[in-house]
């Protein structure tokens, strides 16, 4: 019964993040608007705050409950979802896959890969110490300073900028429900947390396994969704800046916040070994397929869905 309950408490807390993150994705863009904020930084700060919240919210309490392996496995299984599964569907409801001619995004492409494998490569020694996290959130203002240095990398304004009365009370009424979603997000998280320990210690599996197959898809389901819907509306501009925030964010600010309140110290070697493995093929491939055509083709992401459904069956029965 009590492990009912929990899995009952663990499928609410995906579902509201799924709630929350498209309350706030849609109440982001009407500010954005009314603003005439400019697409690429529209849809880079939509996800770098969006996809960041979850990850944050469940890497603070895991590092409070001291089980920081929770944290590490959530954003590196993340990761690899957002560059295989997200990119995928994204791709797959596109009517011609989705473009990456951009120079910003090409540019993006590379710290996006950076980031991804960072925390893999300072992990190496079994720890993610404060220091580590020092340089994982100093490569992300690096990120953001790079990002905002020039004006002609936000050349185009979002559709539909219209600063009138009603839009006024509409971004009024958003900013609200972006506060009653973050509110959402802290009580999710706290579920999610709960939950992965309980099944820890119940099922005696690995913290850091939960946090890889579980925990991560859970958590990548806000930039899935704005992903997918980005793409069938034609929106296409708004689906790679999705999925690079959520790739850079998490695995650079998120990940170096919880390192420096609890340092990181992976056990489970074997599972670290397959993720490890896994994110340089989601990395390579992505890196291809994007530099390859300038764009990501219905082919290519089949392929993408591939890794992704191989790595749960290696993760699984490994």
């Amino acid at each position: 019964m009590t492990t009912l309950i929990y899995s009952l408490i663990f499928a609410l807390s995906c579902f509201l993040f799924f709630i929350s993150g498209e309350i706030i994705v849609k109440s982001l863009i009407k500010v954005a608007k009314f603003l005439g904020w400019k697409e690429f930084a529209v849809s880079f700060m939509i996800m770098s705050v969006v996809a960041s919240f979850p990850n944050l919210f469940v890497g603070i309490f895991a590092a409070l409950n001291n089980i920081p392996e929770l944290a590490f496995g959530d954003i590196v299984g993340g990761n690899v979802v957002d560059l295989t599964l997200s990119v995928a569907l994204a791709s797959l409801f596109a009517k011609r896959g989705i473009p990456a001619k951009s120079k910003t995004v090409h540019t993006t492409l590379f710290f996006t890969i950076i980031a991804a494998i960072m925390p893999l490569l300072l992990i190496q020694d079994g720890v993610l110490s404060r220091a580590d996290g020092i340089i994982l959130i100093f490569f992300f203002f690096l990120y953001i300073f790079w990002l905002f240095s020039k004006k002609e990398r936000f050349t185009k304004t979002c559709d539909g900028t219209e600063n009138n009365v009603k839009n006024f009370k509409a971004s009024f009424a958003s900013v609200f429900k972006i506060f009653g979603a973050v509110i959402l997000f802290i009580v999710a998280s706290q579920g999610i947390v709960h939950s992965a320990k309980y099944f820890a210690d119940t099922f005696h599996w690995p913290i850091l396994l939960i946090g890889l197959f579980i925990v991560g898809l859970g958590n990548c389901l806000p930039e899935i969704f704005f992903a997918v819907v980005a793409a069938k509306k034609q929106n296409n501009w708004l689906v790679l800046g999705d999925l690079m925030g959520a790739v850079v964010a998490p695995a650079t600010m998120v990940l170096g916040t919880v390192a420096l309140i609890s340092p990181i110290r992976i056990t489970d070697v074997a599972s670290l070994a397959v993720a490890r493995i896994f994110m340089f093929l989601s990395v390579f491939f992505f890196f291809i397929f994007i530099r390859n055509d300038d764009k990501i083709t219905k082919k290519e992401a089949a392929f993408l869905l591939f890794i992704y459904i191989f790595f749960i069956l290696v993760e699984v029965f490994v």
